[in-house]
């Protein structure tokens, strides 16, 4: 069984932001599956499941994330979890992948790694860093117009690594084929 996470905070002022990227991926792979919600208190997350695969948005905002996935894993007794985050130290449009490390000042894989003790996989979408070192409010601004044209195409190149890695186990050779230092020659060569 497999848990994909995706990091983000809930409430419609946070819609759309960099710290949601996370939220993004998870409903754009929703979509590519059967899936059914399961509703659980407990798991203080939205959680949908198809056969052996689970997905998961946590709704304890970013910096308690661990508390949802640790939930969820203890009652499904699941294994391996893939989680998809925003990080600052990766341009705009990168998505790079991971596992184990530090948290690099990520407060919602700071709450995993504290409560899972897990090795996942990490999928990091780079967001860059700000100009002005306010980190707060970078992670929690909107994507800027530039960004956005390409938006849609790096949600959807990403959710396609992670449905390859869910086919295939070998996310080495995935991670290979599908890391980008940007997301701008993808964009570019679809006319955006």
């Amino acid at each position: 069984m497999t848990l994909v996470v995706g990091l983000g905070n809930i409430g419609e002022k946070y819609n759309n932001t960099r710290h949601n990227i996370g939220f993004e991926v998870i409903d754009s792979l929703i979509s590519k599956f059967d899936t059914k919600e399961i509703r659980n208190s407990s798991f203080r997350g939205e959680l949908h499941r198809d056969g052996d695969l689970f997905f998961l948005k946590p709704s304890t905002f970013m910096n308690l994330s661990g508390e949802s996935v640790n939930a969820v894993k203890q009652f499904f007794k699941i294994g391996n979890i893939i989680i998809i985050h925003d990080e600052l130290d990766i341009p705009f449009g990168a998505i790079r992948f991971k596992v184990g490390g530090g948290t690099g000042g990520h407060n919602g894989l700071k709450s995993l790694d504290n409560l899972t003790k897990e090795n996942a996989l990490r999928i990091r979408m780079g967001i860059g860093k700000p100009e002005h070192k306010d980190i707060s409010n970078h992670v929690l601004s909107k994507f800027n117009e530039e960004e956005n044209r390409c938006f849609d195409i790096w949600v959807q190149f990403s959710r396609d690594a992670i449905l390859k890695i869910l086919k295939n186990g070998n996310w080495q050779k995935i991670a290979s084929q599908n890391s980008k230092k940007s997301i701008k020659e993808l964009c570019k060569n679809s006319g955006k």
